[in-house]
């Protein structure tokens, strides 16, 4: 019932109160109050915020007390995508009124190099919200995921609990031992999982693409990259790329930090940034290369697909994500992702909360395509 213009927008109902408040927030945002006003600013159907600052807080402030917070995060993306508020977002009095989340931060970033500077430590409110919360959403479980499979990954010949036995490949190694008559396999040779150990097992090289599609993807993976950092079994880089690369990984500390150390946008040299990952690789059998990227390749597609096919041949577990998001696979190269399917490198999109069973499944090698068509 609500979102009508004006009276009782012939369902003869008069809404009153809260509701009155609440249909005339979503009047704005999504009806045509101030359409004329739009078309003659940008030729796009528009609603009546205006221009100005302490009126779209207001508004904020509005939809804030009348709405949830997922409500409230869909109507906040949707009025800078429709009514271009992206140039208000830089005003503190605005990042103060706003609900922090992954599509908000992912628009500051992007305007971090105009940013003036009475606003940059709202900002950095505002990302350090958004990350705590990932933080505390996402950390507990990575590590549980990781750490555990680190701990499978080694082996052991002589396990001295039963619940250490690695059954599966216990069985497959003693099948030579099986007795028909007696239906019996007997497992002459016991193969277990290794306790954790405080030597460094894995080495990781997070490769995130910073162009503008991409920017919730940063988001995440900066955050997994913190959390992946403070595990002591793990030897974790984080590079992200344009058409330039920077190595961020002196940053892992402070994901805050190093999320103002992006630049969202530009143009897209994977093979630029791929070259780099590879002087990052010294163990290969004991790596892994995470490459998060939509595929469009502005470089020499050539040598990024002989790139990856020579990480493989190395030995490093090479994943591409098309996204780390809540959102769905965006818009991505088909052609690259075939190319690299056939080098037997999936690309897949990946929601944040699979994450952590992804990197737990590359620990252990096992088949990624055959984890993602399961998972994803």
């Amino acid at each position: 019932m609500l979102g009508g213009e004006g009276g009782a927008d012939g369902t003869g109902v008069v809404l009153e109160g809260d509701e009155a408040r609440m249909d005339a927030a979503l009047e704005k945002l999504y009806g045509t109050g101030g359409r004329d006003e739009a078309r003659a600013k940008s030729g796009r159907r528009s609603a009546g915020l205006g221009d100005s600052a302490p009126s779209v807080a207001r508004w904020l402030g509005d939809i804030r007390t009348y709405f949830p917070s997922t409500v409230v995060q869909v109507m906040q993306k949707d009025a800078i995508e429709r009514l271009n508020l992206t140039r208000l977002l830089l005003e503190p009095e605005m990042l103060d009124a706003v609900e922090p989340d992954v599509h908000l931060v992912g628009t500051l970033l992007s305007l971090n190099q105009v940013m003036p500077d009475r606003a940059r430590e709202s900002a950095r409110t505002v990302v350090r919200k958004v990350v705590q919360d990932l933080e505390k959403r996402l950390a507990q479980r990575t590590r549980s995921a990781i750490g555990g499979a680190l701990d499978r990954s080694a082996r052991v010949l002589r396990p001295r609990r039963l619940a250490d036995v690695d059954w599966e490949r216990t069985i497959r190694v003693n099948l030579r031992h099986y007795l028909p008559e007696h239906r019996t396999l007997v497992p002459e040779r016991l193969v277990g999982y290794g306790r954790r150990q405080q030597a460094v097992k894995r080495d990781v090289v997070l490769c995130i693409d910073q162009s503008g599609s991409m920017a919730a993807s940063v988001v995440y993976a900066s955050v997994f990259g913190a959390v992946l950092a403070s595990m002591r079994s793990l030897r974790t880089s984080l590079v992200v790329f344009d058409t330039s690369v920077v190595d961020l990984t002196d940053q892992l500390h402070d994901p805050v930090e190093l999320l103002f150390g992006t630049q969202l946008g530009g143009g897209t040299d994977i093979n630029r940034a791929i070259a780099y990952c590879q002087g990052l690789i010294t163990r290969p059998n004991d790596s892994i290369f995470v490459l998060i990227s939509d595929l469009y390749e502005g470089g020499v597609r050539a040598e990024m697909l002989q790139r990856v096919a020579a990480l493989t041949a190395a030995g490093v577990q090479v994943i591409v994500l098309l996204a780390l998001s809540d959102d769905g696979a965006p818009s991505y190269d088909h052609e690259n992702a075939a190319a690299l399917a056939s080098l037997g490198v999936p690309a897949f999109a990946c929601t944040p909360d699979a994450f952590p069973d992804l990197m737990a499944a590359a620990v252990e090698r096992r088949d990624l395509k055959e984890w993602s068509e399961r998972n994803l």
